[in-house]
């Protein structure tokens, strides 16, 4: 979804978004082969980190069985020419270490500084900044399977764009990053949609722009329907508080109330750089992103660490054992 949300961000296509919806997949397929990698379903865990190391975002794995239930039916998302096929995610792999995470004692409870897995080069954007200007930042943290951090003037962590939270979201998002700053576009996205206000100031901005085409995908009975959820992601963010700085974003406060139940999606999951790799693991798999912000104790941004930065110490880990073996 993040890749079509920026296609209709495009110049040329801000005149009539409905038309660009009808484009081919191939306007908006990354020429780049390497980001999905069919495989044979007997490939190792270590060739499958290596793949991933290289580039591969998913490796597509054909389903072998000998079910006459399956058999019968040859349709589907999952089927193609009649064989039926899963997809293995970097989340998927971090899982599987992490269930047999004693095997990796040795390194499972030393610091993500220790273990110098920090990315300090990330990607920001001004919470005040136009999101148009994260548009850019946006799409690599989707090809880098990061988030965009939304900054304040101190550099401060605000929160987050996350390409995550945006592949919830329907074409409507559009319309909001082509009108909104970074840290409204933030309020736009919690939840599943923005307050009355908001709404009211992209139309009015659609307007002034002379937006037309965006204006009528927003449409005039828009409802605060942006994204989509379920009960699972609820529960799956209902821990963030514990691990966010709620200090920090306390200053940027939104003007309207929500179910305590609920936790903001644009909130970012933070740990300390002397968190250990297995706490940073599990933070992550439990919030479903495949990324964890490291911060200082006073708020202070040192980098980010995510399940690519984590497998490369897992696949040296794994290439010592065979060495010890070897020897």
């Amino acid at each position: 979804m993040v890749d079509i949300i920026c296609f209709l961000c495009k110049e040329e296509n801000l005149s009539s978004p409905s038309s660009a919806l009808l484009s081919p997949i191939s306007a908006i397929i990354s020429k780049d082969s390497c980001l999905v990698k069919h495989v044979d379903p007997s490939i190792s865990l270590v060739e499958a980190i290596d793949l991933i190391l290289q580039g591969a975002q998913n490796l597509v794995v054909p389903i072998q069985t000998r079910s006459t239930k399956v058999s019968r039916r040859k349709h589907g998302p999952s089927f193609h020419n009649g064989r039926e096929y899963c997809w293995l995610t970097h989340e998927d792999v971090i899982q599987f270490i992490l269930s047999r995470i004693s095997l990796f004692s040795s390194i499972a409870n030393l610091s993500v500084k220790a273990l110098g897995i920090i990315r300090t080069e990330i990607l920001t954007v001004d919470y005040h900044a136009p999101a148009t200007m994260a548009l850019e930042v946006i799409a690599r943290s989707l090809g880098e399977q990061a988030s965009v951090g939304v900054v304040d003037e101190d550099g401060s962590l605000v929160g987050e764009i996350s390409p995550f939270t945006l592949c919830g979201c329907d074409e409507t998002v559009s319309a909001a990053i082509m009108t909104l700053s970074s840290g409204d576009l933030m309020s736009y996205i919690d939840w599943g949609g923005p307050p009355e206000d908001i709404v009211k100031l992209m139309k009015e901005k659609l307007k002034e722009k002379k937006l037309e085409g965006l204006l009528e995908i927003l449409g005039d009975d828009y409802s605060s329907d942006a994204l989509t959820y379920s009960s699972s992601d609820d529960e799956s963010m209902s821990s963030s508080s514990s691990s966010s700085s709620s200090t920090k974003l306390a200053r940027y406060n939104r003007s309207w109330s929500y179910s305590a139940r609920m936790v903001k999606k644009a909130e970012a999951i933070v740990c300390h750089p002397k968190s250990s790799l297995i706490a940073v693991m599990i933070q992550a798999i439990a919030h479903r992103v495949n990324y964890v912000w490291v911060m200082e104790d006073d708020c202070s941004v040192e980098g980010i660490v995510t399940f690519h930065d984590m497998l490369h110490v897992f696949r040296d880990h794994i290439e010592s054992m065979f060495e010890e073996l070897g020897a």
